[in-house]
Parts: C-alpha cells; structure tokens; sequence
C-alpha cells in the first residue's frame, strides 16, 4: 500500500499543471504562467516530477520546526520576567519593559503571542468605531492647550485616590505639564497655570469642558461678574478659555488621560511612590520620555507661547478676588466672617467705598483699596449656611469634615469683675453684709 500524501490546494494544483507540461498538452511558458513563477523554474519542477512524482512538489519543511522560532530557553525568560513583574501590562508596554530594563531582543507581536499563550493578556475585540468629525491639529506650539483633571487611584491603594491635573499641547501632543492634587480646585488649577507660564510662557488659548471651575453654569448668573474666578484671571494674563461641548471635541487630552492611567500607574509601581509629593517630584522624568515617544512636529516651527509681561503680576492675578463694599461701620463678610478695617483718616472717607477681597492658596486674605492694602482685623465668624460643593469636589470635602477636629463646645459668658451688674451686685451683698453680722 502506497504512502498516503497530504497535500496543499496549491500542490495539487501545481502536479496538475506539471502532468498537463509532461503529456505535452501545454508549453513551458504556458506553465509558467499559469503557476505564476519563471520558465526556468518551471524547467526544475519538470524534471524533479519526473524523477520523484508528485513527492517532487509537496514542501519539505512540513513537520519540521521554523527556522525563525523564539529559542525556547528566552522564551521561558520573558514569561517569566512578564509573570512576575508584568502581568498586568499591556504588550506594547511589556515590549517597552523587556528592551530597556532586561536587554531581551524580542518584537512587540511575540511579546503579545508569549502573553496570549500563558494567559496574561487577552485580545479584545475591537469596538465599532464612531465617526466624528476631524478637527485638524492647530499650526504652532502654545497655540492652544487642551487641559482637563482625571480623578483616578493613580497610586494603586498606596495612597489615596487624587486628581492628575493634564495639560497637553495640540499642535504635537506633547504633554505640556502634569500635576496631583487632591481635587479639581480653582486654587489648584491657578497652582498648575503658574508652573506653566513659568517654564513656557502664556499660550494663546485654553480649551477646557463645562467644569465650574471654567465656566458659570447657572441658568441665570445672579453675581453680577458673569465669569468664574479661573477665567478673570485668565482674562488678566490675556489667555482665552474656550470650554466644549463635548468630550470628544477635546479628544486629545481624553486619550491621553486613559493612556496616563496604564502608563504613569506602572511606571510609579515600579519606582514604588506612594504619595502625591513624590509623584510630582516624577512627574517632569516621566514627561521627558512621553514627549519622545508620542509627540509629533508641528506644522510651523514658530512658538506662539507670550513671555509674562511687567504687569502680570502672578501672586495678585492668581487669587480669588471678590468686590465688597464697605458699611458705614467699616465692615465686610466674606466667606462668612466680617471683617473690621482699621485706619487712621476718618471713617466717613471710607464709608461705602468699594473694595477688592483677594485669597491666595494658603488661605491668606488681603482687601485692597484702589490697589492698595487696608489694615483689618476679624470682627466675628458668622454661621454657615448649607454649602454647595461640586460632585468632583465631594470627596475631599468629606475627608476635609472627617479629618478636622471637632469644634469646640461653647462656655457661658461670665461678665469681668468691673462690669455693672458685676458691681451692682457686689454692691448689694456689701449693704447685706452689716445685718448678717453678730452683734
């Protein structure tokens, strides 16, 4: 009994053209055309056909091991290395890991086959695409800046979830600065806009979402200014704030956001911070090497970043700043404490006048009178009223309360000894004091 042969479609194929060549019934060039190789190839088969048959054309590498197989001992090293220090890694991510920390020689696609295989990744399959409308890249750096916050366990449970504060550049895409903070905050975002004027200038436009930190989403504002505190100063530095309507028009600093929260999360695993201050103490390192990775040209070499003028003043700019206007008493509240001004011109001079409230990120308070400071002191602290907090911001304000020492336990109030009731009293028991005695 003959040997049985397995065969491609191909192979059959082509010993039917062969056995058409040898009985011929068509010419070489023919045969040549129809197996799309040379005439001189052609000339091979037949004489390997004739000698051999149909062995002649099946493939001699079948059943036997690719010449271009990953050696298995590397093999085993790189599951390894991804087992205990990568499992939860991504291919490419991996890929990066194995080339500059452990030298292995390997491709992305066999670092995602080795993966797939010992069951640490598995492929997704990818969702349909929605179509929205393409927005070219703006021409020149610092032409507009896309920023956003991302709330996130950015430090994996070795310290409390916080707030990465993005700021990425959308002429290259490079990642312009990178903060943490607790929360979304006006103070923390006029914190992050003073590193960025100060290592690259002032850009020409911030483009933001509907945040209230950007923009006041009151269906009516009833505070007369129409503008949030972020935006004033903004405003002053001559940067223009242009909030979306959605998501996907800020498109960039979203996709970077979801690449920040696989990349930055493991590269900080790996150097092992556990806390905010070392994170941003990282944070210019790891900026360095995502710029030369992901970032491209851009179209006009040109730099649209503006050097601070003499007058932007950060430390005044970058400050709640509120309108009061004095009462005849010299009085003002703000955030529920009054204030008592204290000068020495007469008081009618100031009576009514309308002064700036100014509080910078330590909580120190400054009123200014046409730009120059007025001495005060705390009159008394008012109740609160319910406070409105915004959904990003809820909870640090309930870590705040749960944090804060409890207030103190209110003591009657004892009049001093020179006091007229005190007086009148003592008064009293003196006139008592000569019936009661003997005698």
């Amino acid at each position: 009994m003959s040997d049985v042969l397995q065969m491609t479609q191909a192979e059959i194929h082509r010993v039917q053209v062969l056995e058409q060549l040898v009985q011929k019934q068509i010419t070489q060039s023919q045969a040549a055309e129809q197996l799309g190789i040379t005439v001189r190839h052609v000339k091979r088969l037949k004489r390997a056909y004739r000698r051999a048959g149909a062995q002649a054309v099946v493939s001699k590498q079948r059943g036997r091991a690719s010449n271009h197989q990953l050696d298995a001992r590397l093999e085993q090293q790189a599951r390894g290395l991804l087992r205990q220090h990568y499992a939860d890694f991504g291919p490419t991510l991996a890929h990066e890991k194995l080339s500059t920390l452990h030298h292995l020689d390997l491709s992305v696609e066999t670092v995602r086959r080795v993966m797939i295989q010992a069951k640490l990744w598995t492929p997704r399959r990818a969702k349909k695409p929605v179509i929205h409308q393409l927005r070219e890249r703006r021409a020149r750096v610092g032409e507009l800046v896309q920023i956003d916050g991302s709330p996130y366990a950015w430090f994996e449970g070795r310290a409390p979830a916080c707030t990465l504060l993005v700021w990425i550049d959308d002429a290259t895409g490079r990642l312009m600065e990178l903060w943490f903070t607790e929360a979304e905050t006006t103070f923390s975002y006029f914190e992050v806009t003073e590193h960025y004027v100060l290592r690259h200038g002032k850009p020409l436009a911030l483009y933001s979402d509907k945040l209230s930190v950007f923009r006041v989403n009151l269906p009516s504002d009833l505070s007369g200014a129409g503008t949030t505190q972020f935006t004033r100063a903004m405003y002053q530095l001559g940067i223009e704030v242009i909030c979306t309507n959605t998501p996907q028009a800020k498109g960039r600093v979203e996709h970077v956001n979801q690449t920040l929260q696989d990349r930055l999360v493991k590269e900080m695993r790996l150097r092992g911070i556990t806390g905010i201050a070392q994170g941003n103490a990282f944070l210019p390192e790891f900026i360095t090497g995502f710029n030369a990775r992901f970032a491209v040209a851009a179209r006009d070499d040109q730099d649209a970043h503006r050097p601070l003028r003499p007058q932007d003043d950060l430390a005044r700019i970058l400050t709640i700043h509120e309108t009061r206007v004095l009462s005849k008493n010299l009085t003002l509240s703000y955030n529920k404490v009054i204030y008592q001004i204290q000068t020495a011109r007469p008081t009618y001079a100031l009576r009514n006048a309308q002064v700036v409230v100014r509080e910078n990120r330590q909580g120190e308070i400054a009123i200014e009178y046409k730009g120059k400071p007025l001495a005060y002191t705390i009159y008394r602290e008012q109740p609160r009223q319910a406070e409105v907090v915004a959904s990003k911001q809820l909870t640090l304000k309930l870590d705040q309360l749960a944090t804060s020492p409890a207030a103190p336990k209110s003591k009657p109030y004892v009049p001093p000894a020179k006091h007229p009731r005190r007086r009148f009293r003592l008064g009293n028991k003196s006139k008592q004091q000569p019936t009661n005695s003997p005698g």
